[in-house]
């Protein structure tokens, strides 16, 4: 006899407490194996395939596509055991790998189901299951019997901001696929008319404001920003440096043949070495212990700003990366930033971060640190300015640093040295050589 097994909503790591169904990856009736990614949800730092520990006959899913589920909330039901032609070894039925983090062990081989010789594998929809299958989040309407047809969670967000039904929507991609293009032109459609309501002055004006639930992505920045001010006591400090010579010598580099080097990766590479000479910087504070706890390793953080919001990849052991490895990592990891596909680990246990705020066009920024970092390092557009250089007034490529700092770890003549060492970096690139 079959045992039904309910698997709920695993922790995904770093104080996630819900997730957005995208896309069921399974339906009711289908055979799953141990481990097989049942449903894709989002959220608010990643897309990740949530895979099931239990093998057999799911019975129930719960939760439209687009439905937000806290953790520990079931997901679906799964009918271990179920056919009486089939075999299924007792250890198949759950893998026992701790859900924690992106999805559950892979690094072992997921074992096969036995069928009886000369028997074929039953069709899911003939596989007895001798329990009653709870059905799964009922409709309110016929319309949101099946899946809404929409892949992107880009789409869906731009939906749900602006109160659009997604169901009431007839897509014009491949087999009615919801694009972002049909989004926008139900906004663009006409809208009733307001019924007009009797309310006192303050309810209308509240009313009358746009509302915009802060959650998800923007609800965890927010939070992390807020106990970053509630807890650091941070300061800033900031310096002008001539960055021609740092250009010059990326564009050797180059014109030397081999996979480019960017920018970022060089300043990274500069913070490494500084961090090298100033580790009070490359610290946290154990508040329960009263300790400033120096770290062995920089796993440096880049922020990254996406069409979910701002996202901060980590690169792990950055000490240990020269500039091409650099470049390389950060492209990879800004691709699956542009798409999504953030692992919650690709996002943790940041020790230091850059913050390249040029790319948006303005030299300065003072900048929140990325709790529970202990600095920030800053970095303005590069552009031509006039310089007295050797002595004369020149043209010259000219960026704005800042380190935003916690002024529990150091004092501002540590900041001072950490900063003026970066500009020196940067104005002579030479000076990294006696640390390479």
């Amino acid at each position: 006899m079959a045992q039904v097994m309910e698997f709920k909503l695993p922790d995904l790591g770093e104080g996630l407490t819900e997730a957005e169904i995208v896309r069921w990856l399974v339906a009711v009736g289908d055979v799953v194996a141990v481990d097989q990614p049942v449903v894709e949800v989002e959220t608010a730092k990643a897309m990740v395939e949530v895979p099931c520990p239990y093998g057999g006959v799911v019975t129930a899913r719960f939760g439209e596509e687009g439905t937000e589920l806290p953790v520990g909330a079931p997901l679906i039901t799964v009918a271990v055991g179920a056919g009486a032609d089939e075999t299924v070894e007792p250890e198949e039925s759950g893998s026992g790998n701790v859900l924690v983090g992106y999805g559950t062990d892979h690094s072992r081989t997921a074992r096969r189901r036995r069928v009886r010789p000369g028997s074929a594998a039953p069709a899911p929809a003939a596989v007895p299951v001798p329990v009653a299958a709870p059905v799964a989040v009922p409709a309110a309407a016929p319309a949101a019997t099946g899946p809404v047809p929409v892949i992107s969670p880009l789409v869906r967000k731009l939906a749900r901001d602006h109160g659009i039904d997604l169901r009431a929507l007839r897509g014009s991609g491949p087999e009615g696929l919801i694009l972002r293009s049909d989004v926008e032109a139900a906004l663009r459609a006409p809208q009733p008319a307001p019924v007009p309501v009797t309310a006192t002055a303050p309810a209308a004006a509240a009313a009358a404001g746009e509302r915009v639930p802060l959650k998800g992505l923007r609800g965890v920045v927010a939070e992390k920003l807020s106990r970053s001010r509630r807890e650091i006591p941070d300061a800033t400090c900031w310096v002008d440096a001539d960055a021609t010579e740092l250009m010059a010598a990326r564009a050797a580099m180059n014109a030397a043949g081999g996979p480019k080097i960017s920018v970022l990766a060089l300043l990274a590479r500069i913070c490494t070495a500084a961090l090298a000479k100033y580790p009070e910087l490359n610290s946290t504070v154990d508040l329960a212990a009263n300790e400033i706890v120096r770290l062995p390793s920089v796993h440096l953080g880049f922020a990254a700003q996406t069409e979910r919001g701002l996202v901060v990849p980590v690169v792990r052991d950055a000490q240990t990366r020269n500039p091409e490895s650099l470049s390389a990592e950060f492209a990879r990891l800004t691709e699956l930033a542009r798409t999504g596909k953030l692992a919650p680990a690709d996002l943790t246990g940041g020790t230091f971060t850059l913050n390249n705020y040029g790319v948006f066009g303005v030299d300065g920024s003072t900048p929140i640190i990325n709790h529970p970092e202990a600095a920030m390092l800053g970095v303005g557009r590069i552009v031509a300015k006039p310089w007295v250089h050797r002595g004369e007034l020149a043209v010259r490529q000219v960026v704005q640093l800042s380190l935003t700092f916690d002024h529990r770890v150091c004092d501002g003549g540590t900041a001072g040295g950490f900063l003026r060492y970066v500009a020196d970096c940067v104005e002579s690139p030479a000076v990294l050589l006696r640390s390479l």
